[in-house]
């Protein structure tokens, strides 16, 4: 394969798939400034030991194309080998924790790795509108707040139908007694709701993702005391120690995500009261400060209780094979969940 002979164009950030938005550990190359046009078909991802490899294609009958971003320069025949300018970007992208859209945002600004277009590293509107229960949370102080307890509007793009009200007077009305509460200019609203949207759309993923994710670590942990159960493997010292070890790492960072997240529900019932702008940015900043940590953590847990639960999809039998793999791919990354969390005020905190 030669990239310099490729000739089809590359996809179009309009051509993502809701599952590369919306993924933890998946990145779509073509989102970021690379040349080589093979690239830009592919895929960054994490594999079960939490290895950035480069995934060309995947699919029912035909596997996983996956490679080593070492190897690709002389697989695809690239001049300058590792010093070819897509290598060195994706070698630097390959040290990412995760890869959903709200740590990016973050990550890559720090990396100065600039996006061909920002409006790639948002959520698909297929998931947003999966996500509006989660928001509800934290959307019902707003509205209880600034247009009564007893209003009937449920969800947050209900707001925006309130601020078009039947007659001007009413639309200026609820604007000026936003701005109020707020202290900030009535022309600031649009984007003051922009960022409250946004800030706890990614709460609300990150809680989505903590869901879907317990059910499965359930599984490992089953898994986990079958082998326990086995008096031949009970023998093993080194297994036995490596699968202690897992279970306190785990159940470890599931309590301090599960934490964070939990405050940060709880926090926003108070948040609105004496609620400014500046605070609020104080807020968002905090919120913000926790995307890569639980980001990162939700990435290695789900990729690793995926690659579990493929593995095993049924509890009966296999004791040795589950012992083994264990070994094998469960027990590798495991530094990836050991790192420890950042200092960034919890919301309480910031409400006192």
């Amino acid at each position: 394969m030669n990239a310099a002979a490729t000739n089809i164009a590359p996809p179009g950030t309009d051509e993502l798939s809701d599952e590369d938005r919306d993924s933890l550990h998946t990145l779509p190359i073509c989102i970021l400034p690379v040349a080589t046009a093979v690239f830009r078909r592919a895929r960054v991802v994490k594999n079960s030991r939490l290895e950035s490899v480069i995934e060309f294609f995947s699919g029912a009958g035909c596997g996983r194309g996956q490679m080593d971003i070492s190897g690709v320069p002389k697989f695809l025949g690239l001049e300058q080998s590792s010093q070819h300018p897509d290598i060195k970007l994706l070698k630097t992208v390959a040290t990412l924790p995760s890869f959903d859209v709200y740590s990016l945002r973050i990550l890559l600004r720090a990396k100065n790795i600039p996006v061909v277009d920002s409006s790639t590293l948002k959520l698909s509107p297929a998931k947003m509108q999966e996500l509006s229960s989660y928001m509800t949370a934290f959307t019902r102080p707003l509205i209880a707040e600034v247009f009564g307890a007893d209003t009937k509007v449920s969800q947050f793009k209900d707001i925006v139908g309130m601020f078009r009200g039947d007659t001007a007077d009413a639309v200026r009305l609820r604007l000026e007694t936003l701005a109020n509460r707020l202290g900030i200019p009535i022309e600031a609203i649009p984007r003051f709701l922009e960022d409250y949207a946004d800030i706890f759309m990614s709460l609300s993923y990150y809680r989505h993702c903590l869901d879907h994710l317990l059910p499965k670590v359930q599984v490992f942990m089953d898994g986990i005391e079958m082998v326990r159960a086995s008096q031949q493997m009970a023998h093993d010292r080194g297994l036995m120690d490596t699968v202690t070890k897992m279970e306190a790492v785990i159940n470890g960072k599931l309590s301090n995500i599960t934490g964070k997240v939990e405050s940060f529900e709880r926090s926003t019932n108070d948040m609105w009261r004496d609620l400014t702008a500046d605070r609020f940015k104080k807020i968002e900043t905090a919120v913000s400060r926790y995307h890569t940590s639980i980001g990162g953590a939700l990435c290695a847990l789900s990729v690793k209780m995926s690659a579990w639960v493929n593995q095993f999809p049924t509890p009966s039998g296999g004791v040795g094979r589950r012992a083994a793999f264990i070994m094998s791919d469960m027990r590798q990354g495991l530094e990836y969940l050991q790192t420890q969390d950042d200092d960034a005020p919890m919301l309480a905190a910031l409400n006192d």
